[in-house]
């Protein structure tokens, strides 16, 4: 409780350091959406051991939900938010079979062809925009219009910053979730299905439920993040939902360490910030990047901040 509340403190007091600089803020928002996202993730792939390489597709619907509410309703966006991450849980019921009949590499490839699956639908529905895309309207949540600057007397910030409070709150609310989640006894049950899925059967583990709801609540967040981050662009198409973003979601997981928010929190902000802070390299910047994520996977398998094991009580 006292570290995320530092951590949120910081984040702020950054934010109002940088509160007129519109590049640094958007880029932080981007941290904060993604950490939301790869909660979601790790809710399936760190505690239930449920393979999921599509993460940007469920990214992907909540953000088409967003865009087509928004568009042509009058549904509150607050609400909207929380639809998109429904409609991402909803997709992935089009999953739930073929999660619980395969493993490993298998499923890896299932949730990799529905991604692909996806990206085509995206990309050949008109109603969609096809590959052009998608507009969205301002974000609006009650009086707070979240596109304009503020100004407040002689105080002017940035409109990101508005997302940026936004943001943090939703990731705030979705870090407390998946850590009280890990310390109940569905957190008990998912990391008995992740070490031995046999043995947790045999002590009366349900083990096609306990998947189900983790791959369900996973993809309520991925959802809901993919919903705030499209508000926040304004535009949506299918490039912005390839599977190279699943890849990045996933490369956040591994290298901040399977199964603990406080890794993955920290490896979203090198994986996204640092391309930006070697672009005096150009081109070669991504192949500096590749290198150290290469190079972390090998001597240090377990991520930068491995899960610590769990104490008995």
């Amino acid at each position: 409780m006292r570290k995320g509340l530092l951590a949120a403190a910081a984040v702020l007091a950054v934010s109002l350091a940088l509160r007129e600089d519109d590049f640094a803020l958007l880029l932080l928002t981007r941290v904060l959406i993604v950490i939301l996202a790869c909660l979601g993730l790790n809710v399936q792939f760190g505690y239930a051991g449920v393979v999921n390489f599509a993460g940007a597709t469920f990214f992907g619907v909540g953000g088409y939900t967003a865009a087509v509410l928004a568009r042509s309703t009058a549904v509150p966006h607050l609400f909207i938010l929380l639809i998109g991450g429904a409609a991402a849980a909803l997709a992935g019921t089009i999953l739930v079979v073929p999660v619980l009949r395969t493993r490993g590499h298998y499923a890896a490839l299932v949730t990799i062809a529905f991604a692909l699956l996806f990206r085509t639908f995206f990309e050949v529905n008109d109603a969609l925009g096809g590959p052009q895309g998608l507009k969205l309207p301002e974000l609006r949540i009650g009086p707070v219009h979240f596109n304009d600057a503020i100004e407040i007397g002689s105080f002017f910030a940035s409109f990101y910053l508005k997302y940026i409070v936004l943001s943090l709150l939703l990731a705030a609310l979705g870090f407390a979730f998946v850590l009280r989640l890990e310390r109940s006894f569905i957190g008990v049950a998912l990391d008995c299905i992740r070490l031995d899925e046999i043995a947790a059967a045999s002590f009366g583990v349900d083990v096609a439920r306990w998947k189900i709801v983790a791959f369900t609540l996973g993809n309520f967040l991925i959802g809901l993040a993919g919903a705030l981050s499209a508000f926040m662009v304004g535009f949506i198409a299918p490039d912005n939902y390839s599977f190279g973003e699943s890849l990045i979601f996933v490369s956040i997981l591994l290298l901040g360490g399977l199964g603990n928010p406080w890794g993955l929190s920290l490896a979203s902000a090198v994986v996204l910030l640092l391309p930006e802070k070697l672009q005096v390299i150009a081109e070669y910047r991504f192949l500096l990047f590749a290198a150290v994520v290469i190079l972390i996977l090998l001597f240090r398998p377990a991520g930068l901040l491995p899960r610590p094991l769990r104490r008995l009580t």
